[in-house]
């Protein structure tokens, strides 16, 4: 779920690079394997679309996401036209379904920067979630001892875009311990026009207990917590946070 009020994922000339940021997507097969024989899925914060179309095949998917920008770069996918595209917000959806499967991924929980908005967020799965029915997240974790704050100069890099050719990217952040709040600038220069495009977000670091607790209060049940997408069990240092549950039996 992107914030559309962000400048990331409001501007077309911006997100047109998101696909390409070069961040390694290993929540793609995991999520793939926990589908099974899942009937049904809400990929909540779907972006543009890379995993509700992966998960497309042989089932209802519905991708919600309030970013027009995105949804717009999701509907071009080969599979996007067998996925639900909806333009919404995960603190207020309401849908007159329920579903096997809720992930929320790519550090989607992470955009809301407050404990009313994550409230609000987990109410929304809970409403969604099917008796039997799965639910999966990921958090970055705080206490993960990796740099927070990134320059520039330590961050370029270069890939070629279907559409511009080489481009340039780098990112730069700063951090607020009071907040926990990560602010950051992603940049992409076009190579052969000298074009730049640039566009500000802020995410929130939440420590586990405070998640475990909102999940409680939702009538959610983890069943396992893990430290990253290869299902490792969560550790107090480990990168990630990501819950893994059901409703709880009434």
């Amino acid at each position: 779920m992107n914030d559309p009020t962000e400048p990331l994922y409001a501007d077309p000339a911006v997100a047109q690079f998101y696909d390409f940021r070069g961040a390694a997507r290993p929540d793609l097969a995991f999520c793939r394997k926990l589908a099974g024989n899942s009937a049904s899925v809400l990929d909540l914060g779907c972006g543009t679309g890379e995993l509700a179309a992966l998960l497309s095949e042989g089932r209802r998917v519905v991708g919600v996401d309030p970013a027009a920008a995105m949804l717009d770069i999701a509907r071009t996918r080969p599979e996007g036209k067998i996925v639900d595209w909806i333009e919404g917000d995960a603190r207020t959806l309401r849908l007159d379904e329920r579903f096997d499967l809720i992930a929320m991924t790519g550090h989607t929980f992470q955009v809301f920067l407050t404990e009313a908005d994550q409230r609000a967020v987990i109410e929304t799965i809970a409403t969604h979630l099917k008796p039997g029915g799965h639910f999966i997240f990921d958090s970055r974790n705080p206490d993960f001892p990796g740099e927070k704050t990134r320059t520039a100069k330590a961050t370029l890099r270069r890939f070629t875009h279907p559409g511009h050719g080489q481009v340039e990217a780098w990112n730069e952040s700063t951090f607020d311990d009071a907040t926990q709040i990560l602010s950051y600038r992603n940049s992409y220069r076009v190579l052969k026009s000298g074009e730049v495009h640039t566009a500000t977000a802020r995410i929130r670091y939440t420590p586990k207990n405070v998640i475990a607790e909102l999940l409680h209060e939702s009538g959610l049940q983890v069943e396992r917590w893990s430290g990253d997408w290869t299902g490792a069990p969560f550790e107090p240092a480990s990168k990630e946070i990501i819950p893994l549950g059901r409703a709880v039996p009434q």
